[in-house]
C-alpha cells in the first residue's frame, strides 16, 4: 500500500471523526443559540418580572431581536381598557377591506393631504402646547378625513342628530363633556352649539389634542414627554394605545402608526415651505 493511499485513508478517517463530533456538538450549539433567539423568556420569571416592571408586555415580543410589538395587547390589557374606556375588538373584515380599498384611491389621498395641510398650523400649535406628538394628531386626522361619510360635515345634517361624531377628527359630544366643555345637563340649544363647535376645523383639532392630553393623564404617561414611536418600544405602545382609545377599534392603531411613518404626511407636517422666486427678481 503506497504512502499516498495511507494518507488518503487517514484523511478520510479524520473526516469521519470530525463529522461525528459535529453531529454531537451542533445540536448543543443550536440549543444554546435557541436560548438567545427563541421566546423562552416567557418561562423565565425573573425576566418576565423585569419586563413587566418596565411597562413591557412579554407576550408582545417579536422574535426578531425580541423587540416588543406596539400593536400587541394582552387579554388583561384589553379587559382593563374595555373596563375603563369602553373599547372593543376590531371592525368586521369586510369593513377593513373597504377601508383598505379607500386608501388606494390616489385622488382621495391627495384631497385628504390637502385638508390636513390646511390644519397644519393649528396641529403644530396645539400639539406643542399639550406636548402631544403632532404626527399622531395628523395621522388620526388623515384617517378620519380619508374615511369620512359624504355630507356629514354639513351643519343641517349635524343638527339632525343623524351622526354621533362630527368634524375632521370625528369627535363626539361625550368628549366635550369629558373635557368640561359641555354640561351633562346641556339644553338642546347648547347641544346644537356644541355640534357646530365640533364642525369648526380648528376647534375640532383643539378638542382632539385635548383628548390625547386627557387620555395620556388617565394612562399615567409622563407629562411633558413627547412620545416618539422610533424612540422606544414603550413610547410606541403608548401611541398605539392612545390611537386605540380614540377610535375604540382594535385594528385602528396599526393604521395610525403606519400613517405616522408616511413620508408625504411627515413632510407635510415637518417640511419647510418656500415661495417660488420670480425670475424678474
Amino acid at each position: 500500500m503506497g504512502g499516498s493511499t495511507v494518507n488518503n485513508i487517514l484523511r478520510f478517517s479524520l473526516g469521519l471523526v470530525s463529522a461525528g463530533l459535529a453531529l454531537v456538538l451542533v445540536p448543543a450549539q443550536i440549543q444554546h443559540w435557541g436560548r438567545a433567539t427563541r421566546p423562552v423568556l416567557f418561562s423565565d420569571p425573573a425576566l418576565i418580572g423585569s419586563l413587566a416592571s418596565n411597562g413591557v408586555d412579554p407576550k408582545g415580543l417579536i422574535n426578531e431581536g425580541q423587540r416588543p410589538d406596539p400593536l400587541s395587547f394582552s387579554e388583561a390589557e384589553l379587559r382593563d381598557l374595555n373596563r375603563r374606556f369602553g373599547v372593543h375588538g376590531p371592525q368586521p373584515k369586510l369593513a377593513q377591506l373597504f377601508t383598505e380599498g379607500l386608501d388606494q384611491l390616489m385622488p382621495l389621498r391627495l384631497h385628504t393631504l390637502s385638508r390636513v395641510e390646511e390644519l397644519r398650523p393649528i396641529i403644530l400649535a396645539e400639539s406643542r402646547r399639550h406636548h402631544i406628538n403632532p404626527m399622531l394628531v395628523a395621522a388620526v386626522l388623515f384617517d378620519e378625513l380619508q374615511h369620512a361619510k359624504p355630507g356629514e360635515d354639513a351643519p343641517l345634517v349635524a343638527e339632525s342628530g343623524l351622526f354621533h361624531t362630527h368634524g375632521p377628527a370625528q369627535l363626539s359630544l361625550g368628549e366635550l363633556q369629558k373635557q368640561g366643555l359641555l354640561s351633562e345637563n346641556a339644553t338642546p340649544e347648547q347641544i346644537n352649539e356644541a355640534r357646530l363647535h365640533l364642525l369648526d376645523p380648528d376647534r375640532n383639532v383643539q378638542v382632539l389634542v385635548g383628548e390625547f392630553a386627557r387620555l395620556s393623564k388617565a394612562l399615567g404617561l409622563p407629562s411633558g414627554h413627547l412620545l416618539m414611536a422610533s424612540g422606544s418600544p414603550r413610547d410606541a405602545k403608548a401611541l398605539a394605545t392612545l390611537a386605540y382609545l380614540h377610535n375604540g377599534k382594535l385594528d385602528y392603531p396599526g393604521r395610525i402608526l403606519r400613517y405616522m411613518q408616511d413620508a408625504e404626511l411627515h413632510g407635510l407636517i415637518y417640511g419647510t415651505r418656500t415661495s417660488p422666486t420670480s425670475p424678474l427678481i
